[in-house]
């Protein structure tokens, strides 16, 4: 399987990139992995160094790579966090070719754009640029709840909410959506949800809540879900097997007290996952 990744990356630390092709790679995926911006580190210190990667200069690597006849080969686009405002219509257009060369290859968006706490971190121009133009083109899109709502002008908050959430956004294009970071007050404080839906039905699973919330976690889950999907086309156990992966990422970082996700460190739990949770089917 092949990966077209078109996303962040950075110098320091995982996120975008930087955090999805090394977990690709350790379940056998190949990754061509193509820049948004080249930065020192994620924005969540505060401050950051480097170049936020222009429209045509993303073009013309994917050109580049177009030219060395890999579109062909290409399983799955996946993006994330663009940067500038012109990188959808980009990937849009990437995505069509891939797709021109390889009809089975399908595209999976991850449409960052920010998190219920924080609201919007990215430029005000991006939730728009997503909602109206890059998710319509997407197969699998895999927002947290927050950017469900915006995605679909709601407020999803319950079971029954965020369901209904979900099938606004599969009837604006993608089959099949993962709704990552699912809260909803009968859980409680003690448990965080995942709710993977497709053409077969819906499935959620609920992993312990760590005290603890790393960047780039989104983007490893992300990315892990494309793969297990694409190789398995059943969406409970692709929810099950990265619901493994990333919980036991995230707890291995959080008790080794860095900050930055432990992604070497916790790479067998990619490889082998010990699928400690059962997806359970809510329709």
């Amino acid at each position: 399987m092949i990966f077209l990744s078109v996303q962040s990356a950075v110098a320091f630390g995982h996120v975008g990139n930087s955090a999805a092709v090394f977990p690709l790679q350790r379940i056998g995926v190949e990754v061509v992995p193509v820049h948004t911006v080249n930065f020192s580190n994620h924005t969540g210190y505060g401050a950051w160094r480097g170049p936020v990667m222009a429209a045509e200069d993303v073009r013309d690597v994917l050109t580049g790579v177009e030219e060395r006849g890999v579109f062909p080969q290409v399983d799955v686009v996946l993006s994330g966090y663009q940067g500038g405002t012109g990188i959808g219509d980009v990937i849009v257009d990437a995505v069509r070719r891939v797709k021109a060369a390889n009809p089975s290859a399908v595209y999976a968006c991850d449409p960052v754009m920010g998190n219920a706490k924080s609201g919007c971190f990215v430029a005000p121009e991006i939730p728009h640029l997503l909602r109206d133009r890059v998710v319509p083109v997407a197969d699998i899109i895999t927002p947290n709840q927050f950017e469900l709502g915006f995605l679909t002008g709601t407020e999803p908050t319950t079971l029954e909410s965020t369901l209904a959430s979900v099938d606004l956004a599969r009837a604006m294009g993608p089959s099949t959506v993962l709704v990552t970071s699912v809260e909803r007050p009968e859980v409680g404080e003690d448990g965080i949800e995942m709710l993977a839906t497709d053409d077969a039905g819906s499935w959620i699973v609920r992993t312990p809540r760590l005290p603890f919330k790393a960047n780039g976690s989104g983007d490893v889950t992300a990315a892990l879900f494309a793969a297990h999907y694409r190789s398995t086309g059943e969406a409970a156990t692709a929810l099950e097997r990265t619901a493994s992966s990333v919980f036991d990422l995230i707890e291995l970082t959080y008790r080794s007290g860095e900050r930055e996700l432990q992604i070497v460190r916790a790479q067998d739990s990619f490889a082998n996952p010990k699928m400690q949770f059962t997806a359970e089917r809510v329709r």
